[in-house]
């Protein structure tokens, strides 16, 4: 054991920086180098270690997962993982084993639990297996809006990195509406399909370990919905309003924590572009029925339109 705990703090060491892009090739199933019984790594001489992540956001992009790890952060007994470490979609990330998972991950105390979040977990056909063969009994958190809201967010931030790269966007009418039908070929479109990525999550997990965040409703007023995470996770009750305040000049809550006050990142919660009510119209029609279907699979409604 001494031996295999030498190794692996030698790999987090020399790991090297998250590669920018992923590739696209299955690969082969995860390799059997940890369990979820002995999620230990390399000791710090403060007593904190780095552990496997007992909690994953899985989803869903533009739901609002980097506001959902910032308000879980505010828990003591939660250690966050700062960046996005795809870990489970990318074949680059996949093929280092779950040693370099496991350097990812930030150094947490014996008592605290580690979360890390990458969105597109969710949309991911292969992520489900993957992450079941790590640890079926892991607690998976999935964040999600009313779909057609999180398309226009989508867009949004396809358009303003654009933008700020000097490239040429396409206006949003032209990416969702083509011959004056739906555009089945916008990716946008499949990520708000949430019944049809959901099939997949639950051919490998039980519903009772994937709690579903409304999104809208964070936004809206955090407060109950970060309880409900508590109560998902038996985290003891820590949280209160007073860690929550709305920013009139941003227009959304941010956080209070021991004094300390922050918001999210000035990306966060910009004005999506106009549409046109016919094209909402569509829009709303499409995600009708895909949107009952997936009330029915977690057996609870949302407020969507």
């Amino acid at each position: 054991m001494a031996a295999m705990l030498l190794g692996l703090l030698l790999f987090a060491m020399q790991s090297p920086p998250i590669p920018s892009r992923p590739m696209t090739d299955e690969g082969p199933p995860l390799p059997s180098t940890s369990s979820p019984t002995d999620n230990g790594a390399s000791n710090h001489p403060n007593g904190t270690l780095q552990q496997l992540p007992q909690i994953i956001i899985i989803g869903v992009r533009k739901g609002g997962t980097r506001a959902l790890i910032e308000m879980l952060s505010l828990h003591s007994t939660v250690a966050a993982a700062q960046n996005e470490v795809h870990f489970f979609d990318w074949e680059s990330h996949f093929q280092k084993g779950l040693p370099w998972y496991l350097s990812q991950m930030p150094y947490a105390f014996p008592d605290q639990l580690t979360v890390e979040k990458t969105p597109a977990y969710f949309t991911s056909s292969k992520v489900p297996k993957r992450m079941y063969e790590m640890n079926p009994d892991i607690k998976l958190l999935l964040i999600l809006r009313d779909p057609t809201e999180r398309v226009l967010s989508d867009y949004t931030q396809v358009f303003y990195n654009r933008l700020q790269k000097h490239k040429r966007y396409q206006p949003i009418e032209s990416v969702l509406v083509k011959d004056g039908e739906i555009n089945l070929g916008y990716k946008a479109l499949n990520r708000s399909l949430y019944y049809v990525h959901m099939q997949n999550w639950l051919q490998y997990f039980p519903l009772k370990s994937i709690h579903v965040v409304d999104g809208d409703e964070l936004i809206r007023d955090p407060f109950p919905e970060m309880k409900k995470v508590e109560t998902f996770l038996k985290l003891e009750p820590q949280l209160n309003g007073s860690n929550f305040y709305f920013n009139k000049t941003k227009g959304f809550y941010c956080l209070r924590d021991h004094g300390q006050e922050r918001c999210l990142h000035d990306s966060k919660g910009r004005a999506h572009p106009h549409v046109a009510p016919a094209i909402l119209q569509k829009l709303y029609k499409f995600f009708h029925e895909p949107n009952k279907k997936f009330f029915e699979l977690v057996g609870r409604t949302f407020n969507w339109k």
